[in-house]
C-alpha cells in the first residue's frame, strides 16, 4: 500500500500562485496514476487533475484547466500541483490520490490511496 502526504497549502490572495507537493512512500509511485481532489466547505470532494503513470498524459477538471498543472517526478516519488491565477472558489482541502487503474478519470470511491489533505485558502 502506498502512503501519501501532502504539503504546500496556505493562505494566498486571489490571483496568486501556489504549488502543492505530494510525497509517496511504501510503494513505487510509477505503479500508479496520480491525481488531486479537493473538498470545499459544505461541498462534496471533487476531482481536480490526474497524471498518467509516466507523466506524459494529464487530465483536468474544466474548472481548473488552463490554471492548474499536475506533474510528477517518479525518481523522487513526488507529485505536484502548480496552481496559478487562484480564485476564492479554489478554497478547499486538497487531497493527493493514487489509483492502480490506467484510467485518468479518477473516482473518489475507487482509489488505492488518498492523503490527509492540505488546506488552501484564497482570499478575495
Amino acid at each position: 500500500q502506498v502512503q501519501l502526504v501532502e504539503s504546500g497549502g496556505g493562505l494566498v490572495q486571489a490571483g496568486d500562485s501556489l504549488r502543492l507537493s505530494c510525497a509517496a512512500s511504501g510503494r513505487t509511485l510509477s505503479n500508479y496514476v496520480m491525481g488531486w481532489f479537493r473538498q470545499a466547505p459544505g461541498k462534496e470532494r471533487e476531482f481536480v487533475a490526474a497524471c498518467s503513470k509516466s507523466g506524459s498524459v494529464t487530465y483536468y477538471a474544466s474548472s481548473v484547466k488552463g490554471r492548474f498543472t499536475i506533474s510528477r517526478d517518479n525518481a523522487k516519488n513526488t507529485v505536484y500541483l502548480q496552481m496559478n491565477s487562484l480564485k476564492p472558489e479554489d478554497t478547499a482541502v486538497y487531497y493527493c490520490a493514487a489509483s492502480g487503474s490506467i484510467s485518468l478519470r479518477m473516482r473518489d470511491g475507487a482509489l488505492d490511496a488518498r492523503g490527509l489533505g492540505t488546506l488552501v485558502t484564497v482570499s478575495s
